[in-house]
Protein backbone atom coordinates (compact mmCIF):
# COMPACT_ATOMS: atom_id res chain seq x y z
CA UNK A 1 0.00 0.00 0.00
CA UNK A 2 1.16 3.41 -0.76
CA UNK A 3 2.41 4.80 2.26
CA UNK A 4 1.26 8.77 1.58
CA UNK A 5 -1.77 9.85 -0.68
CA UNK A 6 -1.98 13.46 -0.95
CA UNK A 7 -4.55 12.47 -4.36
CA UNK A 8 -6.12 9.74 -6.01
CA UNK A 9 -7.58 10.35 -9.26
CA UNK A 10 -10.84 7.90 -10.31
CA UNK A 11 -11.72 7.50 -13.52
CA UNK A 12 -13.96 5.78 -16.08
CA UNK A 13 -12.30 4.81 -19.62
CA UNK A 14 -14.72 4.39 -22.95
CA UNK A 15 -15.17 8.10 -23.57
CA UNK A 16 -13.57 9.58 -20.58
CA UNK A 17 -9.89 8.75 -20.68
CA UNK A 18 -10.08 6.69 -23.39
CA UNK A 19 -11.52 8.11 -27.19
CA UNK A 20 -14.60 6.97 -27.47
CA UNK A 21 -13.94 5.81 -31.46
CA UNK A 22 -9.94 4.72 -31.33
CA UNK A 23 -9.69 3.54 -27.86
CA UNK A 24 -6.53 5.63 -27.56
CA UNK A 25 -5.54 7.74 -24.88
CA UNK A 26 -2.31 9.22 -26.34
CA UNK A 27 -3.86 12.36 -25.53
CA UNK A 28 -3.80 11.74 -21.98
CA UNK A 29 -0.12 10.66 -21.46
CA UNK A 30 1.34 14.48 -20.25
CA UNK A 31 -1.80 14.37 -17.66
CA UNK A 32 -1.04 10.99 -16.74
CA UNK A 33 2.81 11.72 -16.09
CA UNK A 34 2.20 14.47 -14.01
CA UNK A 35 0.05 11.88 -11.89
CA UNK A 36 3.25 9.89 -11.54
CA UNK A 37 5.65 12.79 -10.46
CA UNK A 38 3.36 14.33 -8.06
CA UNK A 39 2.98 10.12 -6.04
CA UNK A 40 -0.52 10.81 -6.68
CA UNK A 41 -3.15 7.50 -7.40
CA UNK A 42 -4.84 6.47 -10.38
CA UNK A 43 -7.45 4.21 -10.61
CA UNK A 44 -9.62 3.22 -13.68
CA UNK A 45 -13.13 2.68 -13.22
CA UNK A 46 -15.21 0.83 -15.81
CA UNK A 47 -17.17 -1.40 -17.30
CA UNK A 48 -14.41 -3.57 -18.41
CA UNK A 49 -13.83 -7.22 -17.35
CA UNK A 50 -10.67 -7.52 -15.22
CA UNK A 51 -8.86 -9.24 -18.25
CA UNK A 52 -9.46 -5.78 -20.51
CA UNK A 53 -8.25 -4.23 -17.22
CA UNK A 54 -5.10 -5.33 -16.49
CA UNK A 55 -4.08 -4.59 -20.11
CA UNK A 56 -4.82 -1.39 -19.91
CA UNK A 57 -3.22 -0.89 -16.25
CA UNK A 58 0.09 -2.13 -17.15
CA UNK A 59 -0.08 0.30 -20.87
CA UNK A 60 -1.30 2.91 -18.35
CA UNK A 61 1.41 2.06 -15.84
CA UNK A 62 -1.02 2.24 -12.72
CA UNK A 63 -0.47 -1.49 -11.99
CA UNK A 64 0.34 -0.38 -8.12
CA UNK A 65 -3.07 0.74 -7.57
CA UNK A 66 -6.63 -1.28 -7.48
CA UNK A 67 -8.85 -0.80 -10.55
CA UNK A 68 -12.68 -1.36 -10.17
CA UNK A 69 -14.03 -3.87 -12.90
CA UNK A 70 -17.34 -4.52 -14.32
CA UNK A 71 -19.18 -1.00 -13.45
CA UNK A 72 -18.41 -1.99 -9.55
CA UNK A 73 -19.50 -5.79 -9.50
CA UNK A 74 -15.81 -6.31 -8.89
CA UNK A 75 -12.09 -4.80 -7.46
CA UNK A 76 -9.34 -6.09 -9.67
CA UNK A 77 -6.17 -5.69 -6.44
CA UNK A 78 -2.87 -4.34 -7.51
CA UNK A 79 -0.39 -6.25 -9.62
CA UNK A 80 -2.79 -8.98 -10.18
CA UNK A 81 -4.18 -10.23 -12.94
CA UNK A 82 -5.61 -13.38 -12.40
CA UNK A 83 -9.18 -14.19 -13.69
CA UNK A 84 -11.54 -13.33 -10.59
CA UNK A 85 -13.93 -16.34 -10.02
CA UNK A 86 -17.07 -16.58 -12.54
CA UNK A 87 -20.06 -17.25 -9.79
CA UNK A 88 -22.09 -14.08 -9.84
CA UNK A 89 -21.92 -14.47 -13.32
CA UNK A 90 -23.35 -17.50 -13.92
CA UNK A 91 -25.85 -16.50 -11.16
CA UNK A 92 -26.70 -13.74 -13.47
CA UNK A 93 -26.83 -15.67 -16.85
CA UNK A 94 -29.03 -18.29 -15.10
CA UNK A 95 -31.39 -15.67 -13.56
CA UNK A 96 -31.95 -14.73 -17.04
CA UNK A 97 -32.49 -17.69 -18.93
CA UNK A 98 -35.39 -17.79 -16.29
CA UNK A 99 -37.28 -14.79 -17.37
CA UNK A 100 -40.22 -14.78 -19.31
CA UNK A 101 -39.32 -15.40 -23.53
CA UNK A 102 -40.83 -12.21 -24.45
CA UNK A 103 -38.47 -9.95 -21.89
CA UNK A 104 -35.34 -12.12 -22.45
CA UNK A 105 -35.68 -11.57 -25.89
CA UNK A 106 -35.29 -7.77 -25.49
CA UNK A 107 -32.15 -7.69 -24.12
CA UNK A 108 -29.21 -9.06 -25.95
CA UNK A 109 -26.03 -9.73 -23.77
CA UNK A 110 -22.46 -10.81 -24.33
CA UNK A 111 -23.11 -13.99 -23.48
CA UNK A 112 -25.73 -14.22 -25.98
CA UNK A 113 -23.47 -13.54 -28.96
CA UNK A 114 -20.42 -14.45 -30.28
CA UNK A 115 -17.07 -13.06 -30.33
CA UNK A 116 -17.04 -11.32 -33.90
CA UNK A 117 -20.74 -9.95 -32.92
CA UNK A 118 -18.94 -8.20 -30.10
CA UNK A 119 -16.64 -6.67 -32.35
CA UNK A 120 -19.30 -5.79 -34.19
CA UNK A 121 -21.48 -4.14 -31.07
CA UNK A 122 -18.30 -1.98 -29.57
CA UNK A 123 -15.52 -1.58 -32.60
CA UNK A 124 -12.91 -3.44 -30.71
CA UNK A 125 -10.67 -6.06 -32.19
CA UNK A 126 -10.97 -9.74 -32.13
CA UNK A 127 -8.64 -10.50 -28.85
CA UNK A 128 -10.27 -7.42 -26.94
CA UNK A 129 -13.26 -8.33 -27.59
CA UNK A 130 -12.62 -11.96 -26.43
CA UNK A 131 -11.46 -10.14 -23.12
CA UNK A 132 -14.54 -8.44 -22.99
CA UNK A 133 -16.55 -11.38 -22.94
CA UNK A 134 -13.85 -13.21 -19.97
CA UNK A 135 -16.61 -11.77 -17.28
CA UNK A 136 -17.23 -12.36 -13.18
CA UNK A 137 -19.55 -9.80 -11.84
CA UNK A 138 -21.54 -8.76 -14.29
CA UNK A 139 -23.57 -9.22 -17.97
CA UNK A 140 -23.70 -6.22 -20.33
CA UNK A 141 -25.72 -6.07 -23.18
CA UNK A 142 -28.25 -3.97 -25.82
CA UNK A 143 -32.09 -3.16 -24.85
CA UNK A 144 -34.15 -3.59 -27.83
CA UNK A 145 -37.46 -3.46 -26.05
CA UNK A 146 -39.95 -0.66 -25.09
CA UNK A 147 -39.68 1.63 -22.14
CA UNK A 148 -42.36 -0.26 -20.59
CA UNK A 149 -40.88 -3.81 -21.07
CA UNK A 150 -37.64 -2.45 -19.38
CA UNK A 151 -39.74 -1.62 -16.57
CA UNK A 152 -41.36 -5.55 -16.12
CA UNK A 153 -37.55 -6.43 -17.18
CA UNK A 154 -35.63 -4.42 -14.04
CA UNK A 155 -38.87 -5.46 -11.34
CA UNK A 156 -37.87 -9.30 -12.56
CA UNK A 157 -34.37 -9.10 -12.05
CA UNK A 158 -34.98 -7.32 -9.06
CA UNK A 159 -36.91 -10.06 -7.43
CA UNK A 160 -33.63 -11.83 -7.30
CA UNK A 161 -31.57 -9.17 -6.28
CA UNK A 162 -29.86 -8.34 -9.81
CA UNK A 163 -29.90 -4.60 -10.76
CA UNK A 164 -28.93 -2.23 -13.72
CA UNK A 165 -26.92 0.68 -14.62
CA UNK A 166 -27.22 2.37 -17.98
CA UNK A 167 -23.44 3.24 -19.19
CA UNK A 168 -22.76 5.25 -22.54
CA UNK A 169 -23.35 2.11 -24.73
CA UNK A 170 -24.80 -0.78 -22.64
CA UNK A 171 -27.40 -1.89 -19.81
CA UNK A 172 -24.91 -3.72 -17.41
CA UNK A 173 -26.75 -5.97 -14.77
CA UNK A 174 -25.04 -6.95 -11.52
CA UNK A 175 -25.75 -8.00 -7.85
CA UNK A 176 -25.72 -4.43 -7.25
CA UNK A 177 -22.34 -3.20 -6.13
CA UNK A 178 -21.76 0.22 -8.17
CA UNK A 179 -18.42 2.27 -8.73
CA UNK A 180 -19.10 4.85 -5.87
CA UNK A 181 -19.10 1.92 -3.51
CA UNK A 182 -16.11 0.37 -4.51
CA UNK A 183 -14.62 3.93 -4.60
CA UNK A 184 -15.44 4.38 -1.12
CA UNK A 185 -13.75 1.49 0.05
CA UNK A 186 -10.14 2.19 -1.59
CA UNK A 187 -11.17 5.74 -0.15
CA UNK A 188 -11.04 3.80 3.44
CA UNK A 189 -7.63 2.11 2.47
CA UNK A 190 -5.56 4.38 1.43
CA UNK A 191 -6.98 8.10 3.14
CA UNK A 192 -6.34 10.40 0.16
CA UNK A 193 -5.81 14.35 0.95
CA UNK A 194 -8.11 14.64 -2.09
CA UNK A 195 -10.12 13.06 -4.70
CA UNK A 196 -11.27 13.87 -8.54
CA UNK A 197 -13.59 11.65 -10.80
CA UNK A 198 -14.10 11.81 -14.03
CA UNK A 199 -16.68 10.50 -16.22
CA UNK A 200 -19.21 11.03 -18.98
CA UNK A 201 -22.09 8.54 -18.71
CA UNK A 202 -25.22 8.21 -16.30
CA UNK A 203 -23.25 5.05 -14.28
CA UNK A 204 -20.18 7.75 -13.63
CA UNK A 205 -22.39 10.20 -11.71
CA UNK A 206 -22.20 8.98 -8.20
CA UNK A 207 -18.84 8.50 -8.73
CA UNK A 208 -18.87 12.11 -9.78
CA UNK A 209 -20.49 13.36 -6.57
CA UNK A 210 -18.83 11.46 -4.07
CA UNK A 211 -15.54 12.96 -5.53
CA UNK A 212 -14.12 16.00 -3.77
CA UNK A 213 -13.60 17.40 -7.45
CA UNK A 214 -15.52 15.88 -10.44
CA UNK A 215 -15.22 16.22 -13.90
CA UNK A 216 -17.80 15.30 -16.71
CA UNK A 217 -15.57 14.62 -20.03
CA UNK A 218 -17.45 16.05 -23.27
CA UNK A 219 -18.79 13.00 -25.27
CA UNK A 220 -20.06 14.42 -28.61
CA UNK A 221 -20.93 10.36 -29.49
CA UNK A 222 -23.61 10.25 -26.64
CA UNK A 223 -26.27 12.50 -25.04
CA UNK A 224 -24.63 14.81 -22.24
CA UNK A 225 -25.44 14.17 -18.64
CA UNK A 226 -27.84 16.35 -16.85
CA UNK A 227 -27.07 19.52 -14.96
CA UNK A 228 -25.56 17.87 -11.32
CA UNK A 229 -26.30 19.43 -8.17
CA UNK A 230 -22.47 20.26 -7.33
CA UNK A 231 -22.14 21.89 -10.50
CA UNK A 232 -23.74 25.20 -8.91
CA UNK A 233 -21.22 25.31 -6.49
CA UNK A 234 -18.26 24.18 -9.14
CA UNK A 235 -17.48 21.20 -7.14
CA UNK A 236 -18.19 19.46 -10.44
CA UNK A 237 -17.28 21.14 -13.86
CA UNK A 238 -17.26 20.05 -17.57
CA UNK A 239 -14.71 19.76 -20.21
CA UNK A 240 -14.71 21.34 -23.72
CA UNK A 241 -12.63 19.45 -25.34
CA UNK A 242 -13.80 15.94 -25.79
CA UNK A 243 -12.35 12.35 -24.53
CA UNK A 244 -8.68 12.20 -23.29
CA UNK A 245 -7.71 15.41 -24.45
CA UNK A 246 -10.49 17.17 -21.98
CA UNK A 247 -9.55 13.94 -19.44
CA UNK A 248 -5.15 15.90 -19.60
CA UNK A 249 -6.55 19.32 -19.58
CA UNK A 250 -8.92 18.60 -16.59
CA UNK A 251 -6.38 16.80 -14.30
CA UNK A 252 -3.48 19.34 -15.08
CA UNK A 253 -5.55 22.18 -14.01
CA UNK A 254 -7.08 20.45 -10.75
CA UNK A 255 -3.56 19.50 -10.00
CA UNK A 256 -2.26 22.64 -10.06
CA UNK A 257 -5.03 24.25 -8.46
CA UNK A 258 -4.86 21.77 -5.07
CA UNK A 259 -1.40 22.43 -5.30
CA UNK A 260 0.02 19.45 -5.11
CA UNK A 261 3.47 18.74 -6.03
Amino acid sequence: MNSQCNLIVFTDLDGTLIDHHSYRFTAALPAIARIKAVSAGLVLASSKTAPEISRLRAEIGCEDWPAIVENGAGVLPPFVDAVPDDGDYRSIRNILAALPAQLRSCFRGFGDVSTAEIVEMTGLSPEAAALAQTRSFSEPGLWSGSAVELDRFLAALAEHGVSAQQGGRFLTLSFGTNKVDQMAKINETYRPAHTIALGDAPNDIAMLEHADHGVIIANPSRPPLPELEPEASGRITRTLEAGPAGWNTAVLDLITQLGIK
